[in-house]
């Protein structure tokens, strides 16, 4: 499945400061992995966010979010940003800083 590659190098750049970030195709995408564990990815034309249970349910409330469900069974913890929700800078590096905040705490793979 092609993914954006604008889109992939457009986290890249927002993470290029960031140690431990390791890149990985899983789930078919583009995936960006923080001290082994899976942080944010690019499915087609939308950024993918892991940010735990809670707030991962708080997100689906949110404009241009949607629970990302690829194979008809949504992963918890995890939602769909689509294009519109992440069109200039500031916003994508907001969902960024979000994955950050809850898989930096999870333990090193």
């Amino acid at each position: 499945m092609a993914f954006d590659e604008n889109l992939a190098a457009r986290i890249r750049t927002a993470l290029a400061r960031k140690k431990n970030i390791e890149e990985k195709t899983l789930f078919g995408c583009f995936c960006l992995l923080l001290n082994g564990n899976v942080l944010v990815g690019v499915w087609k034309k939308s950024l993918i966010v892991r940010l735990g249970d809670e707030q991962g349910e708080n997100a689906l409330l949110e404009p241009h979010v949607r629970p990302f469900d690829i194979t008809g069974n949504a992963m918890k913890g995890w939602a769909v940003v689509e294009p519109e929700g992440i069109e200039d800078y500031d916003q994508l590096k907001d969902w960024i800083q979000r994955a950050v905040k809850f898989v930096g705490k999870l333990p090193t793979k």
